[in-house]
């Protein structure tokens, strides 16, 4: 996705209209390039599809074992909701600092990303303040880690950097080009005058 971005960010820049067929052309353009390069958009679900079943199995875990559903962890009983909210907001904070570093190294978007950035927090801090505590403590530790492993992996502070300097680089050898463009004229202006 990394190496599709400049592609994707110049086909933007051609398809910028904001009607309906440009948009659909946009549409099929960045789908074309997808299948060039062999990109599926939708592996960025097969994650939270995995999830799934652990958190299932989780959840049968707490609910059946009464060991865990009654043992504690600092001021939570496990295998009921966190009394005081504590854990379900550090839980959608943390979800949404995790998808909001994953998202930073992609330019493009959409809408349906970006919501999903504010949607998903608080569907875990729904999901955080109705269901045992164990769960959305997985939820912290699991997000905790993502970050850090998208820190370490992806780093989209340096792969900001690296497009803000690319496209700085961009505007500026633009500049020269209509700069050169510009002395030839006003030398081909002068030689005619004389």
């Amino acid at each position: 996705m990394m190496k599709v971005q400049p592609m994707l960010k110049e086909l933007q820049t051609k398809y910028a209209s904001k009607d309906n067929e440009t948009k659909q052309k946009l549409q099929q353009e960045t789908m074309r390039l997808y299948q060039e390069h062999n990109i599926n958009p939708m592996m960025g679900c097969l994650p939270l599809i995995i999830q799934m079943p652990i958190l299932i199995g989780f959840y049968q875990a707490i609910s059946r074992t009464a060991e865990i559903k009654s043992d504690t962890f600092l001021w939570m009983t496990l295998g009921n909701p966190d009394p005081f909210y504590i854990l379900p907001i550090i839980a959608a904070l943390t979800t949404f600092l995790s998808s909001k570093i994953s998202m930073m190294g992609q330019t493009q978007q959409n809408r349906a990303m970006s919501m999903m950035i504010y949607l998903m927090p608080v569907m875990i801090l729904f999901m955080g303040i109705t269901l045992p505590s164990a769960l959305a403590l997985y939820w912290i530790i699991g997000n905790i880690f993502t970050v850090f492993q998208t820190l370490l992996i992806n780093n989209p502070f340096k792969n900001k950097r690296e497009q803000e300097a690319l496209a700085a680089a961009e505007a500026e050898e633009a500049r020269l080009k209509k700069k050169a463009a510009n002395m030839k004229a006003s030398k081909k202006g002068g030689k005619k005058r004389k």
